[in-house]
């Protein structure tokens, strides 16, 4: 009973000892963020084009032609690595041979329906909003969900309620130089140009009606009114200047 006190007291002490002793941590060492590096290449995926990827950048597409000596069609092909920055090329380049132009190929019943596309009246009765050359409509009927939001916002364009099926029509009259679902996050894009300096862009819908080429009017039906891409049935609209998204309530009319 005695040597079992007596170890008793040992182990205590033991403890003890090791309690008061010195105690010795890891040096702390402050964790910097990763520093964000900005993207410099882009590598062309199937279906894009040179308006697609610099929608996707923020850029003016003349811009990303020049710097990488485009020919005056801006034609890219699959798997060609383009730089995001840098001074222009002087000598412009096609496509590789042998090479496929990055570009979606709609199917020709598709195509047949383009052709002889009816021109609808504009879908608001308020006075139509000039911009230079450029007359602007609304492209659906709805409430504005969320407004643009300027700087980093994540919302580059309005979101537009619509009802799943109802008609998208041109904003404007243009050339669409994109027409498919190759831009993440966009759902079923349509890209109109409108001069040099301005594009729309129609995003999540359910159908696209119109090819890469087509020439469009003002009130055109483009598309329908979907929700791919996203969570709910809405129109997502963008108006983009020199490349750089704009508020598109500083250019439609008032409603």
């Amino acid at each position: 009973m005695q040597f079992q006190k007596l170890i008793v007291i040992f182990i205590v002490f033991v403890l003890l000892w090791g309690c008061s002793g010195p105690r010795y941590k890891a040096p702390v060492v402050d964790a910097k963020p990763i520093p964000t590096q900005r993207i410099k290449t882009h590598v062309v995926g199937p279906a894009e084009t040179v308006y697609s990827i610099a929608l996707r950048y923020d850029m003016d597409f003349r811009k990303l032609s020049e710097i990488n000596g485009l020919n005056a069609k801006h034609q890219i092909y699959y798997g060609q690595v383009l730089k995001l920055e840098g001074p222009p090329k002087k000598t412009a380049v096609s496509p590789q041979r042998g090479q496929p132009v990055a570009s979606v190929k709609v199917p020709a019943k598709v195509q047949d329906r383009t052709k002889n596309q009816t021109v609808v009246q504009p879908i608001r009765r308020a006075a139509p909003a000039h911009n230079g050359t450029v007359t602007w409509h609304w492209p659906v009927k709805g409430e504005v969900l969320e407004k643009f939001q300027a700087g980093e916002g994540l919302n580059k364009g309005i979101d537009i309620r619509g009802k799943l099926g109802e008609p998208v029509f041109a904003a404007a009259a243009g050339e669409v130089v994109y027409s498919g679902s190759g831009l993440r996050g966009y759902g079923k894009l349509v890209i109109v140009k409108h001069n040099e300096q301005l594009l729309s862009a129609y995003a999540h819908n359910r159908v696209l009606v119109v090819a890469e080429g087509d020439k469009v009017k003002v009130g055109q039906k483009i598309a329908e009114v979907g929700s791919s891409g996203t969570d709910s049935v809405k129109l997502h609209f963008e108006i983009r200047q020199d490349g750089k998204p704009v508020d598109p309530l500083d250019y439609l009319p008032k409603p």
